[in-house]
């Protein structure tokens, strides 16, 4: 499939009554819409069973809807083949919440990884990657393997990995859910600079709401298999989650 471009008015991601269920009463998501546009960067709340998750892998094409209609770049992707999505996900940077590093590759070589797939040269790309790896505070670690980093340092290195291609869309599972205040700061900064300077679509999952209220970022809350948009300046006024 070739890679198609967006028109002025297509969402990045659309969702339209997408709904996800494992049997006749086990509803995982029932009935939810959202779009992206181009250059936005919105964070995903709700509390903890909601189907945050859920809805980031049916995004990213990792899970199939049982119900409605995933577009990703203006493309309807109900009918699609498999061989037919992989020009689609090699256009969206995904950070997992599981990490999903590889054991036997050091962290250099994780984060090179995308780009060693999409059969960049080193001598292309190795400045770059070694940048990246310093920017998330792992400039020293650059030989380290998986087992000997800490969780937050895991985290980083896949949040690095995710963007160091310049995806157009990038899906984030709680990308600070391992780190303490200031670096969870200074990786929504790199979420950030990607936004602004290159026009990427961003939409994070997340449980931080004070990392919310200061990123003034749009907001939308998925609960009870419904999905509401909260302006920033609604999110700014609460102390709580928003019902």
């Amino acid at each position: 499939m070739r890679e198609q471009a967006l028109a002025a008015d297509d969402p990045v991601l659309r969702l339209d009554r997408v709904g996800l269920s494992y049997g006749p009463e086990n509803d995982v998501l029932a009935d939810v819409s959202l779009s992206l546009t181009p250059g936005s960067l919105t964070f995903l709340t709700g509390p903890s069973g909601a189907g945050k998750s859920t809805l980031l892998k049916l995004a990213y094409l990792g899970l199939r809807p049982t119900a409605g209609r995933v577009s990703l770049f203006g493309v309807d992707t109900t009918h699609l083949r498999r061989r037919d999505l992989a020009p689609l996900r090699r256009r969206i940077g995904v950070v997992f919440q599981e990490f999903r590093l590889l054991e036997h590759l050091s962290a250099y070589e994780n984060v090179a990884l995308p780009l060693r797939v999409l059969g960049a040269q080193e001598r292309t790309y190795r400045e770059d990657v070694i940048e990246l790896l310093t920017w998330v505070g792992l400039g020293d670690r650059l030989e380290a393997r998986p087992a000997t980093l800490s969780g937050g340092e895991k985290q980083r290195v896949a949040i690095a990995r995710a963007v160091v291609v310049k995806p157009d869309l990038i899906l984030a599972d709680e990308p600070t859910g391992n780190v303490d205040e200031e670096m969870g700061d200074r990786l929504f900064r790199l979420f950030r600079e990607l936004n602004k300077r290159l026009s990427t679509t961003i939409l994070i999952a997340t449980h931080d709401l004070a990392l919310v209220r200061k990123a003034k970022a749009d907001v939308l809350r998925l609960a009870d298999g419904m999905v509401m948009r909260v302006p920033a300046s609604a999110m700014a006024a609460r102390k709580d989650e928003p019902a």
